[in-house]
Protein backbone atom coordinates (compact mmCIF):
# COMPACT_ATOMS: atom_id res chain seq x y z
CA UNK A 1 0.00 0.00 0.00
CA UNK A 2 1.11 3.44 -0.94
CA UNK A 3 2.30 5.48 2.38
CA UNK A 4 0.84 8.79 0.54
CA UNK A 5 -2.86 7.56 1.99
CA UNK A 6 -3.86 6.05 5.69
CA UNK A 7 -4.58 2.60 5.47
CA UNK A 8 -8.28 3.33 6.66
CA UNK A 9 -8.79 5.83 4.27
CA UNK A 10 -12.45 6.52 2.29
CA UNK A 11 -13.22 9.07 0.57
CA UNK A 12 -16.54 10.62 2.13
CA UNK A 13 -19.50 10.72 -0.45
CA UNK A 14 -20.98 13.80 -1.72
CA UNK A 15 -24.02 15.47 0.42
CA UNK A 16 -26.26 17.67 -1.83
CA UNK A 17 -29.48 18.80 -0.72
CA UNK A 18 -31.38 15.95 -2.47
CA UNK A 19 -31.76 12.52 -0.43
CA UNK A 20 -30.67 9.77 -3.12
CA UNK A 21 -31.68 6.04 -1.79
CA UNK A 22 -28.70 4.27 -1.86
CA UNK A 23 -29.08 0.01 -2.15
CA UNK A 24 -29.29 -1.31 1.25
CA UNK A 25 -30.42 0.59 4.06
CA UNK A 26 -31.45 4.18 4.34
CA UNK A 27 -32.18 5.45 8.03
CA UNK A 28 -33.66 8.73 8.12
CA UNK A 29 -36.30 10.82 10.04
CA UNK A 30 -38.90 12.66 8.50
CA UNK A 31 -38.52 16.33 9.77
CA UNK A 32 -41.60 17.93 8.37
CA UNK A 33 -45.06 17.95 6.53
CA UNK A 34 -44.66 16.58 3.10
CA UNK A 35 -46.00 18.72 0.30
CA UNK A 36 -47.67 16.84 -2.51
CA UNK A 37 -47.60 17.16 -6.19
CA UNK A 38 -47.67 15.47 -9.42
CA UNK A 39 -44.14 15.65 -11.97
CA UNK A 40 -42.27 14.59 -15.01
CA UNK A 41 -39.14 14.82 -16.33
CA UNK A 42 -38.04 17.12 -19.24
CA UNK A 43 -36.34 15.97 -22.49
CA UNK A 44 -33.33 18.29 -21.02
CA UNK A 45 -33.49 16.17 -17.95
CA UNK A 46 -35.30 18.84 -15.27
CA UNK A 47 -37.80 18.55 -13.11
CA UNK A 48 -41.34 19.71 -13.78
CA UNK A 49 -43.77 19.81 -10.79
CA UNK A 50 -47.63 20.95 -10.41
CA UNK A 51 -50.02 20.40 -7.11
CA UNK A 52 -52.40 19.86 -9.35
CA UNK A 53 -52.35 17.28 -12.03
CA UNK A 54 -51.10 17.49 -15.51
CA UNK A 55 -54.23 17.65 -18.22
CA UNK A 56 -52.05 17.22 -21.12
CA UNK A 57 -48.89 16.61 -22.36
CA UNK A 58 -46.34 19.06 -22.37
CA UNK A 59 -43.86 19.34 -26.16
CA UNK A 60 -40.84 19.04 -23.94
CA UNK A 61 -41.79 15.79 -21.73
CA UNK A 62 -39.61 12.96 -21.95
CA UNK A 63 -41.89 10.56 -22.83
CA UNK A 64 -41.99 6.56 -21.40
CA UNK A 65 -41.78 4.42 -23.65
CA UNK A 66 -43.70 6.66 -25.89
CA UNK A 67 -46.08 7.68 -23.35
CA UNK A 68 -46.64 10.89 -21.16
CA UNK A 69 -46.37 9.31 -17.27
CA UNK A 70 -46.59 12.44 -14.85
CA UNK A 71 -45.95 10.75 -11.07
CA UNK A 72 -47.55 11.60 -7.74
CA UNK A 73 -45.13 12.33 -4.98
CA UNK A 74 -44.05 13.29 -1.67
CA UNK A 75 -42.19 16.13 -0.81
CA UNK A 76 -40.25 16.01 2.73
CA UNK A 77 -37.46 17.48 4.91
CA UNK A 78 -35.69 14.70 6.48
CA UNK A 79 -32.45 14.20 8.43
CA UNK A 80 -30.16 11.69 6.76
CA UNK A 81 -28.39 9.60 9.38
CA UNK A 82 -25.54 8.80 6.81
CA UNK A 83 -24.98 12.30 5.93
CA UNK A 84 -25.68 13.72 8.88
CA UNK A 85 -27.78 16.27 7.01
CA UNK A 86 -30.59 17.70 6.11
CA UNK A 87 -31.90 16.62 2.52
CA UNK A 88 -35.18 16.88 0.99
CA UNK A 89 -36.48 13.73 0.09
CA UNK A 90 -39.17 13.29 -2.56
CA UNK A 91 -40.94 10.04 -2.74
CA UNK A 92 -42.71 8.85 -5.98
CA UNK A 93 -42.81 5.05 -4.82
CA UNK A 94 -46.38 3.68 -3.90
CA UNK A 95 -44.42 1.31 -1.94
CA UNK A 96 -42.82 3.67 0.24
CA UNK A 97 -46.03 5.96 0.63
CA UNK A 98 -48.25 2.76 1.53
CA UNK A 99 -45.86 1.53 4.45
CA UNK A 100 -45.65 5.07 5.72
CA UNK A 101 -49.43 5.65 5.09
CA UNK A 102 -50.21 2.67 7.19
CA UNK A 103 -47.53 3.90 10.07
CA UNK A 104 -49.45 7.00 10.27
CA UNK A 105 -53.06 5.49 10.88
CA UNK A 106 -51.87 3.08 13.36
CA UNK A 107 -52.67 4.55 16.65
CA UNK A 108 -49.24 2.82 18.31
CA UNK A 109 -47.31 4.45 15.40
CA UNK A 110 -48.64 7.70 14.28
CA UNK A 111 -47.25 10.94 13.24
CA UNK A 112 -43.60 9.51 11.16
CA UNK A 113 -41.65 12.84 12.72
CA UNK A 114 -41.44 10.91 16.33
CA UNK A 115 -39.35 8.09 15.14
CA UNK A 116 -36.97 6.83 12.60
CA UNK A 117 -37.69 4.93 9.67
CA UNK A 118 -35.48 2.69 7.85
CA UNK A 119 -35.98 2.26 4.26
CA UNK A 120 -34.35 -0.70 2.35
CA UNK A 121 -33.21 -0.71 -1.30
CA UNK A 122 -32.81 -4.00 -3.22
CA UNK A 123 -32.24 -4.20 -7.30
CA UNK A 124 -32.13 -1.89 -9.90
CA UNK A 125 -34.68 -0.11 -12.42
CA UNK A 126 -38.32 -1.73 -12.54
CA UNK A 127 -36.96 -4.69 -10.13
CA UNK A 128 -36.52 -2.40 -7.45
CA UNK A 129 -38.00 -3.15 -4.36
CA UNK A 130 -38.78 -1.02 -1.12
CA UNK A 131 -38.83 -2.12 2.59
CA UNK A 132 -40.15 0.27 5.61
CA UNK A 133 -39.10 -0.30 8.81
CA UNK A 134 -39.83 2.32 11.88
CA UNK A 135 -37.43 2.71 14.51
CA UNK A 136 -39.32 2.89 18.32
CA UNK A 137 -40.77 6.30 19.50
CA UNK A 138 -37.88 8.50 20.36
CA UNK A 139 -36.71 12.07 20.18
CA UNK A 140 -35.04 13.03 17.22
CA UNK A 141 -31.32 13.59 17.73
CA UNK A 142 -30.33 16.73 18.76
CA UNK A 143 -28.52 17.44 15.77
CA UNK A 144 -30.92 17.15 13.26
CA UNK A 145 -33.28 19.21 15.52
CA UNK A 146 -30.91 22.50 15.79
CA UNK A 147 -30.31 22.26 11.77
CA UNK A 148 -34.32 22.04 11.23
CA UNK A 149 -34.27 24.92 13.12
CA UNK A 150 -31.81 27.15 11.50
CA UNK A 151 -32.03 25.90 8.23
CA UNK A 152 -34.99 27.48 6.30
CA UNK A 153 -36.69 24.96 3.56
CA UNK A 154 -39.19 26.00 2.00
CA UNK A 155 -40.90 23.00 0.01
CA UNK A 156 -43.08 25.22 -2.10
CA UNK A 157 -40.12 26.27 -4.24
CA UNK A 158 -40.59 22.85 -6.04
CA UNK A 159 -43.29 23.80 -7.74
CA UNK A 160 -41.32 27.01 -9.32
CA UNK A 161 -38.16 24.63 -9.83
CA UNK A 162 -36.12 26.75 -7.56
CA UNK A 163 -33.93 25.32 -4.65
CA UNK A 164 -36.12 24.39 -1.10
CA UNK A 165 -32.62 25.40 0.14
CA UNK A 166 -31.88 29.37 -1.19
CA UNK A 167 -32.94 32.32 1.51
CA UNK A 168 -34.63 34.86 -0.27
CA UNK A 169 -32.70 38.74 1.12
Amino acid sequence: MNAFLPEDYERPESVGNYMKLKDGTNKLRIMSAPVFGHEYWTKDKKPMRSRTPFEATPENAKLDDGKFKPKFFWALVVWNYATKSLQVWEVTQASIQGPIEDLISNEDWGDPRSYDITVTKKGELLDTEYGVQPSPQKPAPEEATIAFKETPVNLEALFDSEDPFATKD
